[in-house]
């Protein structure tokens, strides 16, 4: 059991006495529909079955005594449920503090401290949502420790809250969606207007999908991602001058073409622009599936990269390079960058007998032309959020 060492280190640190659980959250991985979720848009992620696992015991005192196998030379950071706020030295510490923090918002006050030990299988920095993970398993943990009457969709929202508010990343509600909803076998077609979803299966006949990370760090607080996010409201403050929408989502492609010239900035045209197509794409790309069409599904992946390439300007030289190649290999079915980008991953659907080939020629032309070499993980879609023990 990958949890194991976990609960071993945990016994190591914290003792065995009292009452410890083990609990699992998932990352996540988005299938298209990319920056439309604060956009009013469609997006269409999957849980994985990697992810975040924690070990947990509640105390008698308000101290907070957390440890990451995944940075272990920070050791033990301490500090107290009073007066939580986000600070510098915390480091990683902040995304849990964050949601005790948001519980309390909420009117469900974190009363006493926990010992927690965690230890993620997603790769730091990838994309692939470990900061969401996190914040999903601490607000599970919560709600096992101290029996708060919150459903899975709630926790997703105090992720977000707290990611929000707390860490002072303007994220949209995907990420801590689609880990707190996750089911195997199933992506989540997410309105992220209204939380209107639909489980749709993913059913890739003799093809597996592929996650290529770029090994290109990248922090999403200090990237560009506000600054799009910005570019995206003052569109719709102007395109809203001239059509009744409350959001970018709100647009078809023909009706984005009649109005686009409400808006002043040629940057934040292109931004809108991507919004609106990528939304568009996704609606189409989950028809797709359901009509068994998975070249389809691949083609409007490729669309997708191209109009994060040149309309959002958010991928990079280093995602960039994962994709062209990807695009060169037969047997690849649609690849595209994934996540907020600046670095991170791509996701690549890959015939079976094609993925071995796909991660030799993809990795060896990376490493020529970045410098480093890439990581490259066969995924599967797994369920949300559990207690393992």
């Amino acid at each position: 059991m990958i949890w194991e060492p976990v609960l071993a280190k945990f016994k190591e640190l914290f003792g065995d006495e009292g009452e410890i659980g083990v609990y699992f959250a998932p990352g996540r991985v988005n299938m298209i529909g990319e920056h439309t979720d604060y956009n009013g848009g469609h997006v269409f992620p999957c849980a994985l079955t990697i992810g975040t696992y924690g070990v947990a015991r509640k105390r008698d005192d308000k101290k907070l005594r957390f440890y990451s196998m995944n940075f272990e030379n920070l050791g033990v950071l301490e500090s107290s449920v009073e007066g939580l706020k986000p600070e510098k030295e915390a480091d990683w510490t902040n995304y849990p503090k964050g949601v005790m923090w948001a519980f309390g918002e909420k009117g469900m006050k974190v009363e006493s401290g926990m010992d927690l030990v965690l230890f993620g299988n997603i790769p730091n920095g990838s994309g692939l949502s470990s900061s969401a993970s996190v914040e999903v398993l601490t607000g599970f943990i919560l709600r096992d420790m101290f029996g708060f009457d919150v459903t899975n969709q709630d926790l997703a929202l105090i992720g977000q809250y707290s990611e929000n508010k707390f860490n002072g990343v303007n994220c949209g509600i995907m990420d801590q969606f689609a880990i707190a909803m996750g089911k195997a076998g199933h992506a989540i077609f997410l309105d992220t207007a209204t939380l209107k979803y639909e489980y749709a299966p993913i059913r890739l006949e003799n093809a597996k999908i592929v996650i290529s990370c770029s090994n290109k760090k990248r922090g999403l607080g200090d990237s560009k991602y506000n600054e799009r996010r910005s570019e995206c409201e003052t569109a719709l403050a102007e395109l809203q001058k001239v059509v009744k929408i409350n959001a970018l989502g709100d647009l078809t492609e023909a009706q984005f073409e009649q109005y686009q010239d409400a808006i002043t900035s040629p940057v934040c045209q292109k931004r809108a622009k991507h919004a609106v197509y990528e939304n568009q794409r996704t609606i189409k790309a989950v028809e797709a599936l359901q009509n068994n069409d998975v070249a389809l599904f691949g083609k409007l992946m490729n669309d997708s990269h191209v109009s994060l390439r040149d309309d959002y300007e958010v991928t990079g030289i280093e995602l960039d390079t994962l994709v062209e190649e990807a695009w060169k290999i037969d047997g690849v079915i649609g690849s595209r960058m994934t996540g907020a980008g600046f670095g991170g991953c791509t996701v690549s659907i890959v015939k079976d007998d094609a993925v071995d080939a796909f991660i030799e020629k993809v990795g060896t032309a990376y490493k020529n032309k970045i410098g480093y070499a890439a990581d490259f993980y066969v995924v599967e879609i797994g369920d949300g959020p559990v207690k393992l023990a």
